[in-house]
């Protein structure tokens, strides 16, 4: 395979938000799997957060993954990627000074967009990790990404949760994204057309959305037509992975099957119960 750089890269996914269709994202955690996804044909790929955590420090999406971390998967991938990758960069690992590095860094490891999400991580003592940072901080750190960003053909995407508050505000939020300058909005928590059509009528810009396979979100054309260019559908080939790997291994001590499905494996091997008392010790908060 010859490589392709990663400006072409970033140019191809440029041309995709142009091209008025929408597109589901391939989990990529790996350069194998990276190669996998473009030889299968998909136009997208991206590095969640979350698979990171598990995959590096087998431990649950806390935000305990540090910045440098993230890039060495990154870059691992960007060696190889024949498709453009997104990567899910969290709340850019802290202020808008750490979002300038983050991008400096990610812009780097070869990826073609990145999401920076308003986010309040890690959570703040006695709080859930589904607050949201205030709006002006979330600004400055979009402001903050595009001053770092040196090759204008990376997207930096603004993400925002539009399941943990109303209509307006995230009507409100995303307004103020895209005049500070995103190049696309990334919503998570879109219930259906309906709350979907609410919430981005307004905006002018690639729409990304993180659905989780939700059932009643699957028609990508009316999708397309709604402006939504990306649809991530959840991580799936790393859970199937997972799941690979302890039946392959149980199998080689003969040991019997326990009924755990990938997820529960996921669960059980990342101790995310610990965690959780964890939290409940030390910062008085249940997730």
């Amino acid at each position: 395979m010859q490589p392709i750089s990663h400006n072409t890269l970033r140019r191809e996914f440029r041309r995709l938000m142009a091209s008025g269709d929408c597109y589901a994202t391939a989990s990529v955690f790996d350069p194998m799997s990276a190669r996998i996804a473009a030889d299968l044909g998909f136009e997208l790929g991206i590095l969640g957060g979350s698979v990171a955590s598990l995959q590096v420090l087998a431990a649950p999406d806390f935000a305990l993954i540090t910045l440098s971390e993230f890039v060495e998967q990154a870059v691992r991938i960007g060696r190889v990627a024949r498709l453009p990758v997104i990567a899910d960069a969290d709340h850019g690992y802290g202020n808008a000074l750490n979002v300038m590095r983050t991008i400096t860094e990610l812009e780097r490891s070869g990826i073609a967009a990145l999401t920076i999400e308003d986010t309040l991580l890690p959570a703040k003592f006695g709080h859930k990790s589904t607050d949201l940072i205030e709006t002006p901080e979330a600004v400055g750190k979009i402001r903050a990404a595009l001053e770092a960003r040196v090759d204008a053909d990376m997207a930096i995407f603004a993400r925002t949760h539009a399941g943990v508050i109303g209509p307006d505000e995230v009507i409100a939020r995303t307004r103020a994204y895209e005049k500070a300058g995103a190049d696309g909005i990334c919503l998570v928590g879109i219930e259906d057309f309906d709350h979907l059509e609410r919430v981005t009528g307004h905006l002018a810009i690639p729409l990304m959305l993180v659905t989780y396979g939700n059932p009643k979100l699957r028609d990508r054309e009316r999708l397309a037509r709604m402006g939504v260019r990306v649809v991530v559908n959840g991580h799936a080939a790393y859970f199937a992975a997972i799941k690979a790997t302890y039946d392959c291994l149980r199998e080689q001590r003969q040991i019997d099957a326990y009924d755990l499905s990938a997820s529960e494996l996921s669960v059980k091997y990342s101790t995310a119960e610990e965690y959780m008392v964890w939290a409940e010790k030390y910062m008085r908060v249940m997730e």
